[in-house]
């Protein structure tokens, strides 16, 4: 089989649906966490930073996930690496309905977390190899599963909490994990032939070899790109409730903008997977960040409710389609053999840099007594971040021939 007749095919659309079924599903145990805080909280009788702590192990799991799980895609394929993560999955949930006290609870946390990242990063790298020519769309359409969970499984899950309990909740993601992610898994046994890895294999060869980067610096590269962008992107989306409290709209207000970001954000992903299928990664990248950093900029004079509704809008169309774009730029510079570990580990650092961007920002609010200064912060960040895809892009330009100089003839 070809890989024209084997990528952008009929089955390459159906594993992405497959694909994304799953996605949405495994990035369940990721935004669970946050319905039943309240309810763990009230509970255990705790403050609010103690039973926010299962939130943070379980974020650190899911970025440490993206890149372990990542690996084992490279060596296991991705049917047994789904299997063992939904198994993973459900041990950490049913450790999680046991659970009598809070260091237990964020113990099990840290299990799903690192579980549930099977449904982000290995994913992204796995429906990579199935297409070339929309590559960019089919990657956006996975990388917004974690967005389309999020918007899903907390209208879902809010009944049962109400109804039985926040260990209610986890039982029924312990059976919709079990029984929906295993079956899909076996619908993706099928694996792309080693003709159209040597092809991925030679057209990755010539962009590096046109960067002149060995595959693990441009790995560090883009992982410390994708923490700086991150530490930017993480500023509105982590604190937007708590600015909104501040200039005294009220938490629901904040809640709305949030949600507003995340749905903007899945319609910058697709946009920019149609984008990137016409200029590459790094183009696309570039465009996503110096507009999120424009974003950044609007959120300095906005103080009034309708502007910050529209700034949070504005923001969420800029930057959804950035992380996307760094799995893009593995696949397109990087061996096809290891885009399972190459993308899990820029996954796993824009998911740290976020984490960082939301404790720095608090930081900087609580020296300040103000969200604009840690605004800025993000700006310098997002500078940065755009100053490495640009060099990136010049580096990797086609470079001229050398013109031979004839040697000289004996008089």
């Amino acid at each position: 089989m070809t890989q024209i007749a084997e990528t952008d095919s009929r089955y390459s659309w159906f594993r992405l649906v497959v694909t994304m079924l799953v996605a949405i599903i495994a990035n369940a145990g990721m935004w669970a966490i946050i319905v039943i805080l309240p309810a763990v909280q009230a509970e255990f009788g705790t403050s609010r930073a103690d039973a926010s702590l299962p939130y943070t192990l379980n974020m650190i799991g899911f970025a440490l996930g993206n890149f372990a799980l990542g690996r084992a895609l490279d060596r296991f394929g991705v049917t047994v690496s789904l299997i063992l993560a939904a198994l993973g999955i459900v041990g950490g949930l049913i450790l999680a309905i046991l659970s009598q006290s809070i260091a237990m609870l964020s113990f099990a946390q840290l299990l799903i977390g690192f579980a549930s990242a099977v449904g982000f990063g290995p994913l992204i790298a796995d429906i990579s190899h199935w297409f070339v020519r929309r590559r960019g769309i089919a990657v956006a359409l996975v990388a917004s599963g974690n967005y389309l969970s999020g918007a899903i499984w907390p209208m879902v899950l809010a009944g049962v909490m109400q109804d039985s309990g926040w260990r209610a909740v986890y039982t029924v993601m312990a059976v919709v994990t079990f029984f929906g992610i295993i079956p899909l898994a076996l619908l993706l046994r099928r694996q792309v032939s080693s003709e159209t890895h040597a092809s991925a294999h030679a057209a990755s060869s010539l962009n590096a070899q046109s960067a002149g980067l060995s595959p693990r610096t441009l790995a560090i590269l883009l992982g410390f790109a994708g923490i700086c962008c991150c530490i930017a992107m993480s500023m509105p989306q982590v604190h937007i409730v708590a600015l909104c409290v501040d200039l005294g709209f009220g938490p629901a207000v904040g809640a709305e903008m949030l949600s507003l970001m995340l749905l903007g954000g899945v319609g910058s992903r697709i946009v920019s997977g149609l984008l990137a299928d016409r200029l590459g990664g790094v183009r696309t990248l570039l465009i996503g960040s110096t507009l999120q950093g424009l974003a950044l900029f609007l959120y300095l004079p906005a103080g009034g409710l309708v502007s910050l509704y529209v700034v949070s809008l504005v923001f969420g169309l800029s930057q959804g389609g950035i992380v996307p774009s760094y799995a893009l730029i593995v696949r397109e510079y990087m061996p096809a053999k290891e885009a399972g570990a190459r993308v899990g580990f820029v996954m796993m650092a824009t998911i740290m840099g976020m984490a960082l961007g939301g404790w720095v920002s608090g930081q900087i609010y609580d020296w300040t007594g103000s969200y604009q200064w840690a605004f800025i912060n993000g700006i310098v960040w997002n500078g940065v971040n755009v100053a490495i895809m640009l060099w990136l892009l010049l580096r990797s330009r086609p470079r001229k021939p050398a013109i031979p100089v004839p040697a000289p003839q004996p008089a």
